[in-house]
């Protein structure tokens, strides 16, 4: 599979990748700090690598990866790329005051109100030195209800204005976002951490319902916040210490990979994209090296026979 017209470059690059992208959330600080020269980097990194796609969000650093994204990109023609951002939080200083529109916060809150996502574009699009976004994503939205009724037809207007190329939603939960593809006029939906060689609950439903409307979706947290990178150095599934007997179930499937001569982060990576509907994959990385690493992850020689016994596993 690959990214949909809509959602790849206006102007193409030869030899750029068409089905991975670069998450942003980890130069945002996600439970690290990232220095502005080595955020720059790691978006450079990507950028030599061939990603032409890039996901990032206000509530990344409540603003940082979206400035720093910004920054790191400041002088790439805009058409050689896409980006992908959020809406649905509110980006607020420390005592929760809501934070001037394009500044960087201490925090974010949920929003789902017209004017609150109108509000977020701005400020998104002041952060990130442009004027349009190619993907905008209702990011976490836990009221469903609430989302389709005031958010959802917000984001159909910016659409239509053409402010932004494409909508969706982006969740951790697959019930619900599979509630946005039946009942809201979406082109993608991104689902994280539930398309993976460890969790198949987005397989379902959601990924049938969204192959029978037509609706792409973009695979997100495919390492299952670290077991499947490395199930042994960082063995945390959902941001938490896995139980003892999924570490085990990683370490058997990194053992095979091993088998194979395939890296077993490589495998995790490329799994979703075995999927019916399953577009794209953005992996997170904080460093030029972690992007060169799922960079190669695209072209890695994985054999069938690989697959078919992870498949029995």
């Amino acid at each position: 599979m690959a990214f949909r017209a809509g959602l790849r470059p206006l102007t193409p690059t030869p030899g750029a990748s068409d089905t991975f992208g670069l998450g942003c959330a980890p130069i945002g600080n996600l439970f690290t700090a990232v220095a502005d020269a080595d955020a720059d980097a790691t978006v450079a990194a990507a950028l030599d690598a061939g990603i032409r796609f890039f996901d990032t969000a206000p509530h990344y650093g409540a603003g940082a990866s979206e400035a720093r994204l910004g920054r790191a990109l400041a002088g790439v023609p805009r058409d050689s790329v896409v980006l992908a951002t959020k809406v649905g939080r509110k980006i607020v200083d420390a005592d929760g005051t809501a934070v001037p529109s394009g500044a960087v916060g201490a925090d974010t809150v949920a929003d789902l109100s017209r004017d609150g996502v109108l509000r977020s574009l701005e400020g998104s699009l002041s952060r990130l030195g442009t004027d349009r976004i190619d993907l905008l994503y209702l990011h976490d939205p836990m009221d469903v209800d609430e989302a389709l009724r005031s958010a959802m037809p917000a984001l159909e207007q910016l659409r239509a204005e053409g402010v932004v190329r494409a909508i969706g939603v982006g969740m951790v939960w697959p019930d619900p976002l599979t509630r946005f593809v039946r009942e809201a006029d979406v082109d993608v939906v991104m689902i994280a951490g539930r398309t993976t060689l460890l969790d198949h609950r987005g397989e379902s439903s959601l990924l049938p319902e969204a192959a029978a409307r037509g609706v792409g979706v973009v695979a997100a947290g495919v390492f299952n916040s670290g077991i499947l990178a490395d199930p042994v150095g960082t063995p945390y599934f959902d941001y938490r210490e896995a139980p003892a007997e999924m570490q085990a179930q990683a370490r058997e499937l990194s053992a095979v990979c091993a088998r194979f001569g395939v890296e077993l982060r490589h495998v995790a990576s490329r799994y979703p994209l075995r999927l019916p509907a399953v577009e794209a994959v953005v992996v997170g990385a904080r460093t030029p090296a972690e992007v060169s690493d799922f960079a190669a992850a695209e072209s890695a020689a994985i054999p069938e026979e690989l697959w078919a016994e992870l498949e029995r596993l």
